[in-house]
């Protein structure tokens, strides 16, 4: 593994005396006393802390899911920012397809909308499905649409109403008897806190659509291993993660804590839980409800000291909270950052 080594917050020794020195004597001063003197002396020791950085990885691939459930769109280069992964006006589950009663529609229940391709072009979101003319949306939608409530995993967060044609479209692609529509997240609105579901989250974490973080990773290692249990194959895009990383042992990614890549930080929250949407063929949109899925239950189960977590759900991947916006490339290497 590479190893470099630096400074967190680095001062000259004389200029970080002589700050604490002041410091010191503004505490006394205002009476502070020990109690000052020691959270002072605590911000001395963390600016002298040092951090390696150690090299566990690269990125080998990068996507986003503009529609939640959709096909993702492959990248070299995406943005970080604090709700997730962007390039251009194209956002990270940004969009929502919803029934009748306002709750989301995943390919869980519509597994076709895997064969939804989504792109951007002078202002529009476009989607393109088999058999149906292409779907153009104002990225930016009129404010005469109304706000809706929606609901995503027994969560209440808005969305934006696409209109009549995006709802016809989507519902004339589903063959469904239901009536669906497309709403869309717009910065104004209120994110979803993962912490709120799941304890290891921290307060700052958020996420808009996604199940639960907006940032899940798995190494390409960890799918080869996998489906070295498998009779038929399955592909990275069976468990759509945002970030692909290469050069690591399978799982690794489930060790890692704090991450730098590119100009980003990352901090690791917790292993992505499976469900029956790995049985959905990213190719053809069909869904057969059995594997990987059972193979996940069998072989992938947590700790028992997590078994309050997880509980029997199988996990593959892991959730990551963004500590710093930046930029990721395909190439860039993944630090772990070690603190001494």
């Amino acid at each position: 593994m590479d190893r470099l080594a630096g400074l967190g917050g680095a001062m000259s020794t004389r200029r970080t005396v002589l700050t604490l020195a002041a410091g010191l004597g503004a505490a006394a001063g205002l009476g502070l006393g020990f109690l000052g003197a020691r959270h002072l002396w605590e911000m001395f020791r963390a600016s002298r802390q040092q951090h390696e950085l150690v090299k566990v990885a690269e990125v080998s691939r990068i996507f986003i899911y503009p529609v939640k459930s959709c096909k993702g769109i492959s990248l070299s280069e995406v943005e970080i920012y604090e709700l997730g992964l962007k390039k251009g006006p194209l956002k990270d589950r940004q969009w929502l397809i919803v029934d009748e009663k306002w709750n989301m529609i995943t390919g869980r229940v519509e597994p076709t909308l895997v064969l939804v391709t989504v792109s951007d072009e002078n202002g529009y979101l476009c989607l393109n499905a088999p058999g149906m003319e292409e779907l153009r949306v104002p990225l930016k939608l009129p404010k005469s649409n109304p706000v809706k409530m929606c609901r995503v995993w027994g969560c209440d967060i808005e969305g934006r109403d696409c209109g009549d044609e995006a709802a016809n479209w989507i519902s004339t692609y589903l063959k469904h008897s239901k009536a669906f529509r497309m709403v869309s997240y717009e910065p104004s609105m209120k994110p979803r806190y993962p912490k709120d579901k799941e304890s290891p989250f921290r307060d700052k974490d958020k996420t808009v659509y996604n199940d639960l973080s907006s940032c899940m990773m798995l190494s390409e290692a960890t799918v080869e291993d996998f489906n070295t249990n498998l009779e038929k194959k399955v592909k990275m895009e069976n468990f759509r993660p945002v970030l692909v990383v290469k050069d690591c042992k399978p799982y690794a990614e489930d060790t890692w804590k704090d991450l730098q890549i590119g100009t980003s930080k990352l901090c690791r929250a917790m292993s992505c839980t499976r469900c029956i949407f790995t049985t959905v063929d990213p190719d053809t949109g069909v869904i057969d409800r059995k594997e990987p899925f059972n193979t996940l239950k069998r072989l992938r189960q947590c700790d028992p000291a997590e078994k309050h977590i997880y509980k029997s759900v199988p996990i593959f991947g892991s959730h990551y909270g963004i500590d710093k916006p930046g930029v990721i490339r395909i190439g860039d290497p993944v630090y772990m950052v070690v603190k001494h």
